[in-house]
């Protein structure tokens, strides 16, 4: 491995984890696919088996075992090396999961590709709570869909924090952006789904009843906290469902609800088993 321990902040190389915000890394250092930052050997090993280039490995010294276990078919990439209280004052909090890597940010999938194979996917309209985005991903890795498809606005699945919530499922689950809704729409029923928008509508179906004989090809569509679908989320939809609540309880937070659905379509959902990148997920631990 390229060994550097850390004796000056202004190292070369550092700046991925001190000078730049995760938008900043992601538009500014490599404008065709940016970068992410991984948290924690686990997650890192997750991004690496996705098939993800590393740029550089930021370590306390008691984890180098790891970071040649993680860097052996990468000796070329760099690996820096300080005390905690050094790493603390460079990435500006506690580093307590002992590793830090900036990956190179893959490009996305065109649309089509992800659809092609799937059965269950979830879309996600305009979340932008990066906590709630990776704990829909975690959701959908061990509850069962094929792919994750986001709108426009939706938050970065590769910022830091949703990688973190998400325990590193945001880099085995297959997900990309959508286009906005008119191009969407007709996109999806194309490829033969049916799209189910959860939300409150005196109109609605009962999750239960949905589940009993619920569509080969199925999009489930979430929305943010408060505001929930668009209009035009609901206008492509061609079935609202409601997760049937009591106590006077009108709604789930929406990565808590993305986990009831799931869940309650699970045994209708025939998992797609080749070529999945979810696949891995067992040999990670």
């Amino acid at each position: 491995m390229q060994i550097t321990r850390i004796t000056d902040l202004s190292t070369a190389g550092l700046a991925d984890y001190s000078r730049l915000t995760d938008v900043a890394l992601r538009r500014v250092l490599e404008p065709a696919g940016g970068l992410y930052i991984a948290e924690s050997p686990k997650v890192i090993a997750r991004a690496l088996n996705a098939g993800h280039r590393p740029r550089s490995l930021l370590i306390q010294e008691q984890w180098m075992p790891d970071a040649e276990r993680l860097l052996v078919d990468w000796p070329d990439v760099p690996v820096y090396v300080g005390e905690a209280s050094v790493l603390e004052q460079l990435t500006g909090y506690n580093l307590h999961r002992g590793a830090l890597a900036a990956m190179h940010r893959p490009a996305l999938e065109p649309v089509e590709a992800l659809l092609t194979d799937a059965r269950r996917i979830v879309i996600l309209e305009d979340i932008v709570d990066h906590t709630n985005v990776g704990a829909i991903f975690r959701s959908v890795a061990g509850l069962g869909a094929d792919a994750v498809l986001i709108t426009p606005r939706c938050a970065d699945p590769l910022y830091r924090r949703s990688v973190r919530v998400s325990m590193g499922t945001v880099l085995q689950v297959p997900w990309t952006r959508l286009p906005e809704w008119s191009v969407a729409t007709p996109l999806l029923h194309a490829a033969g789904f049916h799209l189910a928008a959860l939300a409150l509508s005196d109109a609605a179906v009962s999750l239960d009843v949905f589940a009993e004989a619920p569509p080969e090809r199925l999009a489930i569509i979430l929305g943010a906290e408060g505001d929930g679908l668009s209009q035009h989320a609901l206008a492509a939809s061609d079935t609202v469902v409601t997760i049937p609540m009591l106590h006077g309880v009108d709604s789930l937070n929406v990565a808590s609800a993305s986990a009831v659905a799931l869940y309650a379509l699970r045994s209708a959902h025939s998992f797609v088993t080749s070529a999945n990148p979810m696949n891995d997920a067992k040999k990670l631990g």
